[in-house]
C-alpha cells in the first residue's frame, strides 16, 4: 500500500492502513476459495472481512469523513454509499448464500469494488485528511477508535 506522502506515520491511518492490508488478503482468499468452489469458506472469509470493516468504517465515517465532508461532498458521498452496498453483500454471508447460487459471482464482483474502493482511500482519502483535519479532527477519529476498538481476526486455513 501506499507509503508516500507521510499519512501513515499517524496513528489513526496506520490502522486504518493495516486493516486494508488485511482486508486484501482475506479478499484473496476467498477468490482463491471461489476458484476452488469452496462456497462455506467464502462466507467464512466474508463473515471476517465484515468484522474488520465494522470498526474501520465507524472511524472513517465518524472520525475522517466529517472533516472532509465541506471540501469533498460527493466523494465523500460516493465512499458512503459504497460501504453500504460492501456490507450488504457481505451481509449475506449470514444467511442461506448456499440456496442462492449467483451469491459467490455476486461476492467476488463486491469484493472487486471493495479493492477499489480501498485504492480510493490509500492514495485519496488518506492523504487528503493528512492535509485538511486539524487537531480537534484527529483527536475526534481517535476518540471513534477507542470507542468501537478494533477486529482483526486471523484468517482460518483454506479448507
Amino acid at each position: 500500500m501506499c507509503e508516500y506522502c507521510g499519512c501513515q506515520a499517524l496513528e489513526t491511518i496506520d490502522e486504518l492502513t493495516q486493516e486494508h492490508e488485511k482486508v486484501v488478503t482475506l479478499i484473496s482468499r476467498v477468490r482463491d476459495a471461489h476458484r476452488d468452489g469452496k462456497i462455506a469458506y467464502m462466507a467464512e472469509m466474508a463473515r471476517e472481512i465484515s468484522a474488520v470493516l465494522g470498526p474501520h468504517t465507524q472511524v472513517e465515517e465518524h472520525g475522517l469523513f466529517p472533516g472532509m465532508a465541506a471540501d469533498f461532498p460527493e466523494k465523500i458521498a460516493a465512499l458512503e454509499n459504497e460501504h453500504r452496498r460492501i456490507e450488504a453483500a457481505l451481509a449475506e454471508a449470514n444467511g442461506p448464500y448456499l440456496a442462492d447460487p449467483t451469491w459467490p459471482d455476486r461476492l467476488i464482483e463486491t469484493l472487486d469494488l471493495l479493492r477499489e474502493h480501498i485504492l480510493k482511500e490509500q492514495d485519496g482519502v488518506f492523504p487528503a485528511a493528512l492535509a485538511l483535519l486539524d487537531t480537534e479532527q484527529w483527536e475526534t477519529a481517535e476518540a471513534v477508535r477507542a470507542r468501537v476498538g478494533r477486529a482483526m481476526p486471523e484468517p482460518s486455513p483454506l479448507t
